[in-house]
């Protein structure tokens, strides 16, 4: 039994688990612990404030207990509003704080661009543009190109995580260039797990979605690699040798 521990920023798509873990397979668990997120907002100062090193340390407290065998922090927006190396630094405090390998939403797009073996990545993001462009900033630091970034200007995650598959293949159409060799949506709390097949053979390419990736690092860190076509081609490819 692999087991991945998930530390969660309040209250939103976190149902999104439940239903990744049982696409993954009766050997895999997935436990989600819930952080206290202070101020729910997609604004610069909240975010950096839902991702201290004090609140992430309260989440593994409890996370520990149940014994995983790895940790994601599951903010997006909580980790790379700190820059590259702001959030490598959140990611060395909590592995040292959990005691095991650790990593957070936004690395997890960055290796799994790798993986997939894009060069060209368009974002579809919930945020307001000041907080969108931050993370293709994040993605540009890490080696990706962004040929595009749709911004919906909105501010708080429980309004993201009423969103339904209309709202998703909206934003995901809308966001998505010719030029980009895959899709990013990078909001945890969207609702996309549901939907990620679909999405893929709607805009006839690879599409990378928060709590996907989340998931799928969780499982990069651990040592396990899992087929699952029903997360998308993350989970389906053989890893690309990068040369």
């Amino acid at each position: 039994m692999t087991a991945l521990g998930i530390l969660y920023p309040g209250h939103s798509a976190e149902d999104d688990y439940p239903r990744i873990e049982q696409l993954l397979g009766s050997d895999v668990r997935v436990d989600v612990v819930h952080t206290d997120i202070g101020e729910d907002a997609h604004r610069v100062d909240a975010l950096r404030e839902m991702g201290s090193a004090e609140r992430l340390a309260a989440g593994v407290e409890e996370l520990r207990l149940a014994g995983p065998d790895a940790v994601v922090w599951a903010c997006t927006s909580g980790s790379f509003v700190r820059g590259w190396e702001g959030a490598h630094e959140q990611v060395r405090s909590l592995a040292l704080a959990a005691g095991m390998p650790a990593s957070s939403t936004s690395f997890a797009f960055v290796h799994a661009v790798r993986e997939i073996g894009a060069r060209r990545v368009a974002i579809g993001a919930t945020y307001p543009d000041d907080v969108t462009a931050l993370f293709a900033d994040f993605l540009r630091a890490g080696g990706v190109e962004v040929t595009g970034a749709r911004s919906s200007g909105i501010i708080t995650a429980a309004e993201v995580g009423t969103w339904g598959e209309d709202e998703v293949f909206m934003l995901a159409r809308t966001a998505d260039r010719p030029d980009a060799d895959a899709l990013l949506l990078p909001d945890t709390a969207l609702h996309t797990a549901a939907h990620i097949p679909a999405l893929e053979k709607d805009l006839g390419k690879p599409v990378l979605t928060a709590n996907q990736v989340t998931a799928w690092e969780a499982l990069r860190l651990a040592d396990r690699r899992v087929n699952a076509p029903s997360l998308g081609a993350l989970f389906t490819r053989e890893p690309i040798v990068q040369v």
